[in-house]
């Protein structure tokens, strides 16, 4: 392994416990006054959930070849169909840039899609708290836009898969999730075909069940 890609994966571990960091300072301060105000338990009746997130997005393969690791925030709103099944929706944006294009850029990356997530029974449970493992396929769209160069803004749609874990401390709770983004893809700036991209989202969340 050279020292220029050790250099990138150091650079990519300290973006991702940043952003990691960031989540559960806020977290760790927020959720135990909540739960000593609602009382430690299952939240029976409280189908909605409200969840800002932050963590690192990170370009693969073609896709690194125009943008960089960044950081990405963004908020989900889910509703749990049945205990086993939730529909999630959810917005973010990424601060980017683009390197083929003189002077580095600036250029906005929003993601915005729709997705069923299959919720299995909890793995592990403590008094008060429990941890619940998920998986979730959705669709949508991503708009690539930039600040302060002349191009259009383009609009492409978007898939993904997703892994993640859900530490519920009755209203409130802790999500770590990994997303897999397939993209439609045409150059955003001068000629060429369309194709299909790739990049990961690694994100920490707090929720807010009601």
């Amino acid at each position: 392994m050279s020292s220029h890609t050790l250099l990138q994966l150091r650079a990519r571990g300290r973006l991702i416990a940043r952003s990691a960091f960031i989540v559960l300072a806020v977290g760790g301060t927020a959720a135990p006054s909540v739960v000593r105000a609602q009382g430690v338990g299952p939240a029976p009746g409280y189908p909605f959930e409200l969840r800002p997130f932050a963590g690192a997005y990170v370009p693969t393969g073609e896709q690194r070849d125009l943008l960089r690791d960044a950081f990405i925030v963004g908020g989900q709103m889910s509703y749990r169909i049945i205990p086993a099944l939730a529909a999630t929706g959810t917005f973010a944006w990424s601060p980017n840039k683009d390197h083929i294009n003189r002077g580095d850029p600036l250029l906005d990356i929003l993601q915005y899609d729709v997705g069923l997530e299959a919720r299995a029974a909890s793995w592990l449970q403590g008094r008060g708290w429990d941890l619940t493992p998920f998986a979730g396929l959705g669709v949508g769209g991503r708009t690539y836009s930039y600040r302060d160069f002349d191009a259009d803004t383009r609009t492409r749609v978007a898939g993904y898969g997703a892994l993640g874990g859900d530490i519920g401390l009755g209203h409130v709770g802790l999500r770590f999730e990994a997303r897999d983004y397939l993209s439609r893809f045409t150059p955003l700036t001068g000629g060429g075909g369309p194709d299909t991209r790739n990049d990961v989202t690694l994100a920490a969340g707090l929720t807010f069940r009601f």
